[in-house]
């Protein structure tokens, strides 16, 4: 018989390790509670809970038993019952998920009280305005959350009490404004939903833990999981906590402090502190928060205590940390810790200084970094000189470089977007209803909040850069624009450059420099604690990996450049690129060749163009794999467009007969989809002497590497093959051409012979594929598009918005590969292939091979190689060595 489950968890009974069922604040609150910190006690309702409402619209029925249960014993332990007339016990009511979701959910401060309760609040703190403030904010939170009622109408109430007051602060409302406010608050819910705000407390209790659960699936928290790759059916967790309230005075206060600097990765404490006030006014940034230092000075004793538990929090989670905590009349309370999001330059280098004092092993660190921070942090960064006068500075909360046009809410942000227009986003303060805009921008820009703001937090989860809390900005959103301290009027469209490593902003486009990460991965120089973390990072995962890492390289340039930034070869060199331009010309000759002379012409006037393009590629690949692949795409796309060809010819009075011919070329060559039409290895079997061409000058260039001292390692790749039929064929013709190189110059060519695998069938008769074949490499571009039945331009330009939004993706499968049906076919031509070859390399050449989780896939089915263009060759190796890493751990993030 199976164990009742068990839906609501004291913070006493658990710990970090359950983080699945508690969700990541409960399970911070727990490891926080046994580690003896001073948490204000409470409980945890569970992901399971969850998961049963969401599936049935329902609590489980044994929920609501464990929840009184648990609340009498917080009551017993706080010595107060919730909602009492006189000194009533109050909570908070947050959400939770397993993975942190900042503002994405719902939270609900001061449940318990109500028209009775108040008055006792007002007295046993001996605060009314404190009373009445705390009043009117649950009144508000709870409308909006629980009963649905617009905030916006909320805040006009609010905005017209501080008009007539004359101030722009909720802090400067009296006693009986906020009395007044509250009033109205009930108001509006009672005209907006027909009912009055709920007086019992057992109820408010109830509904908020329900709201919290339906925040799950709003909409602001299904476009942060899409974009951060969170699984939709985890559920969160909701944490009912006793209230501690930091706006009781000026011995009062809260704040949000790091461990280390989550920008730069800096060690010391990092954070804001906000007197007078609750925690929710610090994320929202809706007032200027002081430095955490700040504290020192006001309150020495709660400063030392707090430094403490933060040395014991980094020490005990052996990373940085995020802490949110309150003042309460001098008497300090931990809310909340979680590992903390940062920046990529932060990332590497706290991995970096961990391991270095030995509190995490190299492993460690390696699995803490990752492909997409390594990316980031090659980007180029401003060159700003002398006459780059900034016209305002912020805060630097997320670190890069940006230009767009100024943009001023997350609607017309989302709209230019989708035009390819780049924006920046200028808020006063953003709000998790900002998260479109804050994806669709390149920059976040606010002239409040600081580093622990939510645009601050947010736009670091998503490696956007952020300045905040420029505070010489006057940002007006319904006159669409800002206005700098100097008097500088930026309008809607205005280009601006944001620095969010130094935290200025910049009229214009700033002109980009190569990154210094970028020039020290390129030329393995060390020019500070940034790149020594990173090269260091790289040093480890290339001892650990199994995977090579080689480049999709066409040209000796995009070589050189690959193996400086550490290829181990080239897994896919494209010939097609080697006949635009001024060769076009000759393509055209073959292609109009009414006989074979005229057709050997053109492509003996090719061979030496050929030769000379492969012998670069050797030279700088000298003593590494080169894969060439023969050419692949149909000829047509050699010909000039059939609609401005026709439309040309028929302008002319005298037609020139040379279009003529490309005219009636292109439509005997014209096929509905090319795609699946006349190409790779159809095309070299279809006319005669191009795959012989190719592989000549293939061969001769070798043999004048060889000649030349070098050490060629070409390798032939035939596309496209569908059966082993075909492959023996080009087979054949390979090896007739290579023995006859061979005979020609005296030296011996032994160049391995092997297939492009992207057409299901191939992936399917692998095994009989591989009896003819040195090699497989899986062209997953090709591959996704022949398993899904679709053109990757052409679903991406039309629904593939639709599908990403409905979920039918989790990702577009030609950014990462899909496990279920590309992925499948990989593994089981890999086992066919190696079955009947064991010799058989495999390996990877569509872009998939420098996507992060496909790396990780890619480890796991046990292929030799992936291959990718060669920006993201170090995040490919950063990756493959994370996965071998994970593989030996069963770990893929620590964090």
């Amino acid at each position: 018989m199976n164990a009742p489950v068990k839906y609501v968890y004291a913070f006493a009974e658990g710990s970090r390790d359950l983080a699945e069922l508690l969700g990541g604040k409960g399970a911070g609150l727990a490891e926080m509670t046994r580690l003896g910190l001073p948490v204000p006690p409470g409980f945890t309702v569970t992901t399971e809970a969850c998961k049963v409402y969401l599936a049935t619209g329902e609590e489980p029925p044994e929920l609501a038993v464990e929840a009184a249960a648990a609340l009498a014993a917080l009551e017993r332990a706080m010595g107060r019952t919730l909602g009492a007339p006189d000194d009533p016990l109050l909570v908070s009511v947050r959400s939770g998920a397993r993975f942190s979701m900042p503002g994405m959910m719902e939270t609900i401060l001061d449940i318990g009280l109500n028209d009775r309760s108040v008055i006792g609040l007002a007295k046993a703190s001996g605060q009314e305005r404190f009373a009445w403030d705390s009043y009117r904010r649950l009144i508000q939170m709870f409308g909006r959350t629980v009963m649905g009622v617009d905030g916006g109408l909320f805040e006009q109430a609010i905005a017209a009490h501080k008009a007539r007051r004359g101030t722009t602060d909720d802090h400067d409302l009296g006693t009986g404004e906020l009395v007044a406010l509250t009033e109205e608050f009930k108001d509006v819910i009672r005209r907006e939903t027909g009912e009055d705000f709920p007086q019992d407390p057992a109820d408010q209790l109830a509904r908020a833990i329900r709201a919290v659960f339906d925040s799950w699936n709003g909409e602001r928290a299904r476009v942060y999981r899409r974009r951060e790759h969170i699984p939709e059916d985890l559920g969160t967790a909701v944490n009912v906590q006793a209230m501690v309230f930091g706006n009781l005075g000026p011995d009062s206060g809260t704040g949000v402090t790091f461990t280390r600097d989550p920008a730069t990765g800096r060690r010391g404490m990092y954070g804001d502190y906000l007197p007078d006030a609750q925690g929710e006014d610090v994320v929202a940034g809706v007032r200027d928060a002081l430095p955490l230092s700040s504290l020192k000075s006001i309150d020495p004793r709660s400063y030392v205590e707090l430094r403490d538990h933060l040395h014991t929090l980094e020490d005990h989670y052996r990373d940085l940390c995020d802490v949110e905590f309150t003042v309460e009349r001098g008497t300090l309370w931990i809310l909340q810790t979680r590992v903390g999001k940062r920046t990529a330059e932060a990332a590497f280098r706290i991995a970096h200084d961990l391991r270095a004092d030995g509190t995490i092993s190299a492993d460690e660190a390696l699995v803490r970094v990752d492909g997409t921070e390594l990316t980031r942090l090659m980007f180029p960064r401003f060159a700003t000189t002398d006459a780059d006068v900034p016209i305002a500075h912020g805060v630097p909360a997320s670190p890069g470089a940006a230009v767009g046009a100024v943009v001023f809410d997350s609607a017309e942000a989302v709209r230019r977007a989708a035009t390819g227009q780049k924006t920046v986003l200028v808020r006063r303060e953003t709000t998790p209803d900002d998260l479109p805009g804050m994806i669709a921008a390149e920059a976040v820009l606010t002239s409040r909040g600081g580093k622990t703001s939510h645009a601050a937090v947010v736009a670091r989860g998503m490696g956007k850069v952020c300045v905040c809390g420029a505070e010489g900005l006057a940002v007006d959103p319904v006159a669409r624009r800002f206005t700098t301290a100097d008097g500088v009027v930026v309008r809607e469209g205005d280009i601006v450059s944001v620095d969010g490593t130094a935290g200025t902003v910049h009229q214009g486009a700033l002109r980009l420099t190569a990154s210094e990460v970028g020039r020290a991965l390129e030329h393995g120089t060390v020019t500070g604690s940034l790149t020594r973390a990173v090269l260091g990072a790289l040093a480890h995962a290339d001892s650990v990996r199994r995977l090579e890492v080689r480049a999709n390289a066409d040209t000796p340039q995009d070589a050189a450049r690959a193996r400086a930034l550490g290829a181990q070869g080239i897994g896919l060199c494209r010939t097609e690129h080697m006949f635009l331009g001024e060769r076009r010309s000759l393509v055209e000759a073959m292609i109009l060749a009414r006989d074979d002379e005229a057709r050997e012409k053109a492509l003996a006037a090719l061979l030496p163009l050929q030769r000379e393009d492969f012998t670069g590629i050797l030279k700088a690949m000298d003593g590494l794999p080169v894969t060439i692949r023969l050419l692949d795409p149909p000829l047509h796309e050699f010909l000039p467009d059939r609609t401005e060809l026709a439309v040309r010819i028929a302008s002319r009075a005298n037609p020139d007969p040379h279009e003529r011919a490309l005219l009636h070329a292109v439509e005997r060559m014209h096929e509905q989809n090319p795609m699946l039409g006349l190409r790779g290895v159809r095309l070299g079997l279809a006319v005669p002497g191009l795959m012989a061409m190719q592989v000549r000058a293939v061969a001769e260039a070798v043999i004048r590497r060889l000649r030349e001292g070098g050490d060629p390692r070409a390798e032939i790749m035939i596309p496209l093959v569908a059966t082993v039929e075909e492959l023996r064929l080009a087979r054949a013709e390979t090896e007739r051409v290579l023995a006859e190189v061979a005979a020609e110059t005296g030296t011996p060519l032994a160049l391995p012979i092997g297939t492009m695998i992207e057409l299901p069938r191939a992936a399917l008769t692998a095994g009989r594929i591989a009896e003819a074949a040195d090699f497989f490499s899986f062209g997953t571009n090709d591959l996704t598009q022949t398993t899904w039945g679709l053109s990757r331009d052409d679903a991406e330009a039309s629904f593939f918005p639709l599908y990403l939004n409905k979920g039918v993706f989790p990702a577009s499968p030609f950014e990462t590969i899909d496990q279920e049906g590309v992925g499948r076919l990989v593994e089981l031509a890999a086992q066919a292939g190696r079955g009947v070859n064991p010799r058989l390399e495999t390996g990877v050449c569509g872009e998939h091979g420098g996507d992060p989780d496909s790396i990780h896939f890619f480890h796991r089915a046990g292929l030799d190689y992936v291959s990718c263009s060669p920006f993201r060759i170090p995040a490919a190796r950063l990756e493959a060595g994370r996965a071998a890493v994970a593989d030996r751990t069963g770990n893929s993030d620590s964090r």
